[in-house]
């Protein structure tokens, strides 16, 4: 049997309750305190999918009135990390080594982000992994695709989750 991260092992216990899905993304907050310029709200997370969105609001809006990229960027880093997270063994750990953007249209509604990510094969070590992540608005259009390049090794002994 694989063991869950971490983070898979707090979504599955907390999201069963009234409040739960909000709570892990504070906790995630709490733990890479960026994100949460963004206010994340998680709505999937498997092995293998992760969906998040954010919501628009005058804080992640650029001069024009449309969402900033940056926000944008910041809901992908966060969708890639977690789909990862979720899916390669929990004896390697990630780090994002880089990322790709294609802006498709304006964004100017609510968003939500879906990363997946394929079985991952045999962990080389170390190793790099793609995870695509696209972003649409509330009408169902893509407004944004990136590709997130990882970076995965395995964990020092002592640091297994």
């Amino acid at each position: 049997m694989t063991r869950r991260s971490a983070a898979l092992r707090a979504w599955q216990r907390l999201s069963r309750f009234p409040g739960g899905a909000w709570l892990f993304a504070r906790l995630v907050c709490l733990r890479a305190p960026y994100f949460a310029s963004i206010r994340p709200r998680i709505t999937v997370l498997a092995p293998g999918r992760v969906e998040v969105a954010m919501r628009r609001r005058r804080a992640v809006l650029n001069h024009l009135g449309t969402v900033h990229a940056i926000a944008m960027c910041n809901l992908v880093e966060l969708a890639a990390g977690l789909v990862t997270d979720a899916t390669i063994p929990t004896s390697h750990r990630w780090i994002p080594k880089g990322m790709s953007v294609d802006y498709l249209r304006r964004a100017t509604t609510d968003l939500r982000a879906v990363a997946e990510l394929g079985l991952v094969p045999a962990v080389a070590d170390p190793a790099e992994l793609e995870v695509t992540v696209e972003v649409f608005d509330a009408s169902g259009e893509a407004v944004l695709r990136a590709r997130v390049r990882m970076w995965i090794s395995s964990r020092p002994p002592s640091a297994s989750r």
